[in-house]
């Protein structure tokens, strides 16, 4: 017999779970009979962090090509938008599995107040995209000097 740690923490987190998917595939029923195909298409996972003076969006775009990818901004609003084509390759009958998702996305990213959108710059390679966002120039008081 093999003896095996309870963790309660860890049963919980498992019901919790269980629960929170139960309301979300009642609230949001799935299409398709695959695990993880969902209502949505694809969101691509980003990272966004502050370098020197700038703050950087990393966007993993695996199997999209640059021409398929579009950043707008309008009103300090950067949207990311895209499409990721279908394997026609291969028919639907000979698959076993498929959890590669294809199709359109989108993700929108609230800006700082005052960026210079003609300074933002864009570089795709191996499939990640990089955002440079330039930080705006923080309103420094001017100090007046009384004669």
């Amino acid at each position: 017999m093999e003896l095996m740690r309870w963790t309660p923490r860890g049963n919980f987190m498992s019901l919790r779970d269980r629960f929170s998917n139960l309301f979300d595939d009642f609230l949001f029923p799935v299409l398709g009979t695959g695990e993880t195909v969902s209502l949505w298409n694809w969101n691509p996972v980003v990272d966004i962090f502050e370098k020197d003076d700038t703050i950087v969006i990393k966007a993993e775009l695996p199997g999209v090509d640059k021409k398929d990818i579009q950043i707008d901004i309008k009103e300090n609003i950067l949207t990311l938008r895209g499409e990721r084509a279908t394997d026609n390759e291969i028919k639907e009958d000979n698959y076993y599995r498929r959890e590669r998702t294809c199709g359109k996305f989108e993700r929108l990213f609230t800006l700082p107040d005052h960026i210079d959108a003609e300074k933002i710059t864009a570089e795709f390679k191996d499939g990640v995209l990089r955002i440079g966002i330039p930080k705006p120039e923080e309103t420094k008081p001017r100090k007046i000097d009384v004669h």
